[in-house]
């Protein structure tokens, strides 16, 4: 069933559900139908406009229908004003027609859809079918085609009954998550502590330094998320959509492994707050290492099970833990300014007081290894929960808006706290208190007294002195819970800090995980892509993430792998600020954030900050970091995923190619430089495999290669991008380095001559042609065998090389291609169905599962000792001898030796030779054997002279040898064949190549490749007698052979400059 949208007014083109059926009724009479049922609706019809629609929906209909009108559909608009919004949500899609055509639609957002998981892509008319004529169709039961069809609902639109799925706004999705990640236990048992080893100043200097990393990471992860929609996936899915799976791959990996370390981390944290609180009620049930493993294992699942109820469950147990934390922090803020008691006095609290503010402004450091380096590391990891909120981004409502607002809100709330409790807690607290209420100073007199307690009345001397202070900012990690109003609520603050730390990451982890699954860069792992309910939760990885916090839990000695942990998520913010760099340096037309408060030189700089600091924090942490980011790179760029995802590395790509490309255009030729830049006329590249592997065996790495398929099509249909694209596939599957190029014309010639002139991109142009040798010529008709000459003939004009390849068994494959070949090539006329269909239709992935797309060729075996013999005939400029050359620096022709064969007299033969060597010496080529051939005057066997002249027989004219007929008249009615006359002219070179084949079938009958100087035809030189020369020359060899010519310029020298 088809529906659509029809048109009920004179101004727009709306149709609504026109459904499709079997029934032979005419166009008239479903008009006047819907007519009909218009009557009384307050509908109007436009006839004319609904005849012209009905037409274009039968455009592209396979078969004879007819179209019915659904009576709900029409009552349906009727019963409301607002059919326009209410159509767009429900499978009646609005579908409008633009002013042009009722064909052409108007811009609508489905049409870019299809880059969205799950979704199909709905389809505007392709070019063909706008440019039909309206005449082409018939206005009756024999018309088809139709408007693009609109099914307003995709598969994984939720049913009637099918409740929505849970999403989050940008406060709870986001700003209340991270702040939860930001605020952990570092906040309320390590920032006294930091705050009295490096005073107020340096700890004000550590946050805001920790910050400006964060924002400048928030502010690229801003800029990314808002450059298109992000799913599910986090960091993950910005990076690896950003520079690439090679890239995205790894951090996917780590990212998700460091979330699951974290998880362990926050819930052993707090196992060791509620083992402390049990040892001070003197509860102990093994041991004090034990005791953590067993609360941290329980915690953790109980966790777990509050993951596993799903992400509102998860959401409302946030919220309980937000409430905490903002009550137990008030209550630290009430209970700086409430007075303090003798016992807090003792306890070194006293209130606000300036002396203590500027005594705790200055570092106190204490111990070997304190400095402001190590208490930067310390306090670095309660920054890292800047990134929860995007890490579950696939449960936002609009995650370009909540990501950037709750991110960046949840920085600046968490900064603001962090700052406020530093220089709240350095103004009323003195670094060390004995606890002891005797201290008190009894009179006026403070002499001996150590400390700011003493203008504040009490005297801790005695355990300054003999470092035995257990209380004061640098002796006790409780010093917030001793200052607040109520101490319990500090404890709980704690508890709510480490518990919303370890479930956000316990919550992370998995969505990550989930996201990377599902890209199957890596093996083994899709069984956790599976997600399940409405939020399609991962609950495999939330299994996979539990086992591992569980694990690290029991080790109970985490210290090593904090370390780690704050590397791993360093790594992670240097790759994100990196991927806006790159993305925004590239100037890809693809980057549009709608976030413009960024700037790639930050990102660039938080990029290398972060880099910096993790050698900083610890440097084998840093090195082992890099060690799995690069081996994982390594696999991932080995196997090579079949993604794409428009990266910006595939940006900067171009980028550096076009840069290059304009560069070399202003760079003079030399000869030093020269390469044979190939244009190989291989039809479809499968079909002539000896052709692409012969040329990419000496230009791989070296120099151009374009393999270009002349496509001759009565028809002249457009080719499907997906053949192009398949052969592509083909190419890069055998690791040929090649570009592919199909040129459509009407003959051989003409889409050659094109190609010589128009291919390849400034000085990345090719210079020599490399055609397949056409073996079947005798069996051709004579404009074939022109259209071949005449190829020839254009490449020497347009002052190129070329070399024409000759295989024993022919170049072609011995099956059917699957698309039209080039009969100008062998096998000629046989060879290529117009009626089988195209590859492009087939999925590229499954391409080698037919036999001949792969199939093994002559030059992909090593050749071991066999010899290369080189015909060097004539003097071309060296092209002959650069090639065998470049054959030799390959794996499989390495142990080739290279033979030169050259033409002397017996004579001068060895003087002859000894110039020979002395000249490729020169040339610096290992060419060390070199053969004169002084028989070459002789005269060739008649056998072999008698088979030369009955390949040609069927060419020739013998207009001398019949009678009754005038010669001239004969030459006008086969103007293509060879005349006696002409014959004769050209019987002593003929003998020549004759003779030259028995020298190259004695010499060289089982080399592994022979190379012979090409003949430049003659202008007045008949095509079918050049093609029996060129056929003669090769004849009878067992092994592949090159007839190949320079352009007559140098391409070798022996001298410097």
């Amino acid at each position: 069933m088809y529906e659509l949208l029809v048109d009920f007014s004179s101004l727009f083109n709306w149709i609504i559900s026109l459904q499709l059926d079997d029934s032979n009724l005419s166009c008239r009479e479903e008009v006047k139908r819907l007519a009909e049922q218009c009557i009384g609706k307050n509908l109007t019809l436009n006839v004319e406009k609904t005849k012209e629609l009905m037409m274009d929906f039968r455009r592209e209909q396979p078969s004879q229908s007819a179209l019915n009108i659904d009576n709900k559909a029409v009552e349906a608009v009727s019963s409301t004003t607002g059919a326009l919004s209410e159509h767009r949500g429900s499978r009646m899609e609005l579908r409008r027609s633009s002013f042009y055509s009722t064909m052409d639609l108007v811009p609508q957002l489905e049409h870019y859809a299809s880059t969205l998981p799950h979704q199909q892509a709905r389809s505007r008319p392709s070019l063909e079918a706008l440019r039909r004529s309206f005449e082409e169709v018939e206005v009756g039961e024999d018309a088809v085609n139709s408007l693009p069809v609109a099914d307003g609902c995709t598969d994984d639109c939720p049913g009637p009954e099918e409740q929505a799925p849970v999403r989050f706004g940008w406060v709870a999705g986001v700003m209340i998550r991270c702040m939860l990640n930001i605020w952990g236990v570092i906040l309320f048992l390590r920032l006294s502590w930091i705050t009295s080893q490096a005073g107020i100043l340096l700890t004000w200097v550590i946050i805001l330094m920790s910050v400006t990393v964060t924002s400048v990471t928030a502010l690229s992860v801003s800029a990314i998320a808002t450059n298109g929609r992000v799913i599910s996936g986090g960091a993950y899915f910005m990076i690896s959509r950003t520079l690439g799976p090679e890239i995205g791959g790894p951090i996917g990996v780590v990212f998700s492994f460091a979330n699951a370390l974290a998880c362990a981390l926050n819930t052993v944290g707090f196992a060791e707050v509620v083992q402390d609180l049990l040892q001070e009620f003197g509860v102990v049930m093994i041991d004090s290492i034990n005791d953590v493993r067993i609360v941290g294992v329980i915690t953790v699942t109980a966790l777990l099970l509050i993951s596993l109820a799903g992400m509102e469950w998860e959401s409302k147990t946030q919220y309980l833990f937000f409430m905490v934390l903002m009550v137990s922090l008030s209550n630290y803020l009430v209970g700086t300014i409430i007075p303090p008691s003798q016992e807090k006095k003792a306890q070194g609290i006293f209130g606000y007081n300036s002396d203590i503010f500027i005594t705790n402004l200055k570092p106190n450091w204490r111990g070997t290894e304190s400095n402001f380096f190590q208490m930067f590391a310390i306090f670095f990891p309660s920054a890292i929960g800047i990134l929860s909120g995007a890490n579950i981004s696939g449960d936002l409502k609009d995650p370009a808006t909540a990501i950037p607002k709750g991110t960046l809100m949840a920085i600046f709330w968490t900064t603001v706290s962090y700052l406020v409790i530093s220089v709240t807690v350095g103004s009323c607290v003195v670094q060390d208190a004995s606890g002891n209420v005797s201290d008190i100073l009894t009179g006026n007199t403070t002499d001996g007294c150590l400390g700011p307690g003493c203008k504040l009345g009490w005297n801790f001397t005695d355990c300054i002195q003999t470092q035995s202070c257990k209380y004061g900012l640098a002796n006790n990690n409780k010093v917030l819970g001793q200052v607040s109003g109520f101490c319990h609520l500090i404890t709980a603050g704690v508890f709510a800090a480490s518990l919303s730390s370890a479930l956000g990451f316990l919550v992370s982890a998995p969505k990550v995980f989930q996201c990377l699954c599902r890209d199957k860069i890596y093996p083994y792992i899709g069984f956790f892509a599976k997600g399940y309910g409405k939020n399609d939760e991962p609950l495999r990885a939330y299994v996979l993430c539990y086992i591992i916090a569980v694990a690290f839990i029991l080790i109970a000695e985490l210290n090593t792998i904090a370390a780690l942990i704050s590397n791993f998520f360093l790594c992670s913010y240097s790759l994100i600020n990196f991927s806006c760099f790159h993305a925004s340096i590239t100037n890809s037309p693809g980057w549009r954030p709608s976030f413009h408060y960024y700037s790639k030189w930050t990102a660039l700089f938080g990029a290398v900050i972060s880099v910096v600091l993790m050698f900083l924090f610890t440097w084998w942490a840093a090195l082992t970091t890099f060690v799995i980011i690069f081996f994982l790179f390594g696999y991932v760029n080995y196997n090579k995923p079949q993604v794409n995802w428009g990266s910006s590395v595939q940006a900067g790509t171009y980028n550096l190619a076009l840069s290059y490309s304009v560069s070399l255009s202003g760079v003079e030729d030399h000869v030093k430089n020269f390469r044979p830049q190939c244009l190989v006329l291989t039809g479809p590249p499968n079909q002539r495999p000896a052709l692409v592997d012969f040329v990419g065996s000496f230009t791989k790495h070296i120099s151009l290669m374009i393999c270009g398929d002349i496509i001759m099509e009565p028809d002249r249909q457009p080719r499907p991008q997906d053949a192009t694209n398949w052969s592509v596939k083909w190419l890069n599957k055998r690791k040929v380095r090649s570009f592919y190029t199909p040129f459509s014309a009407d003959s051989l010639r003409v889409g050659a001559r094109h190609l010589l002139q128009a291919s390849g991109l400034g000085k990345l142009k090719p210079n020599t042609l490399v055609l397949g040798f056409k073996a079947n010529w005798r069996d051709s008709c004579p404009a074939r065998i022109e259209d071949y000459i005449n190829t020839i003939y254009d490449t020497f004009d347009c002052n190129y090389c070329l070399c024409i390849l000759r295989m024993t068994e022919g170049l072609a494959v011995s099956e059917q291609p699957e698309f039209s070949v080039n009969p100008g090539f062998e096998p000629g006329d046989s060879v290529g169905s117009d009626h089988q269909h195209s590859p492009g239709r087939e999925s590229a992935d499954n391409m080698s599962d037919r036999g001949n797309d792969q199939m093994k060729t002559v030059f992909q075996n090593d050749q071991g000792k066999k010899t290369i013999d080189v015909y060097w005939i004539a003097d071309d400029g060296g092209l002959t001898l650069l090639v065998p050359y470049l054959l030799t620096r390959r794996r499989h022709w390495r142990s080739c030796k290279v033979r030169v064969f050259i033409v002397g007299d017996e004579q001068n033969m060895e003087e002859g030779r000894d110039e020979m060597i002395a000249l490729l010496k020169r040339f610096r080529l290992d060419f060390n054997e070199v053969i004169v051939v002084t028989d070459s005057e002789k005269r060739p066997q008649a056998k072999h002279l008698s088979r030369f002249v009955d390949s040609v027989a069927p060419f020739r004219l013998y207009d001398e040898q019949q009678e009754g007929v005038s010669a001239e008249e004969l030459r006008q009615k086969a103007a293509w064949k060879i005349s006696d006359k002409v014959f004769e002219a050209f019987r002593l070179k003929s003998e020549r190549k004759v003779r030259l084949n028995e020298i190259i079938c004695r010499n060289s009958q089982h080399t592994a490749l022979v190379l012979v100087s090409l003949p430049v035809p003659h202008s007045d030189c008949p095509r079918a007698l050049y093609m029996a020369w060129l056929d003669t020359l090769t004849y009878g060899l067992h092994c592949p052979a090159v007839l190949i010519r320079g352009h007559q310029q140098n391409v070798l020298t022996f001298y410097c400059q």
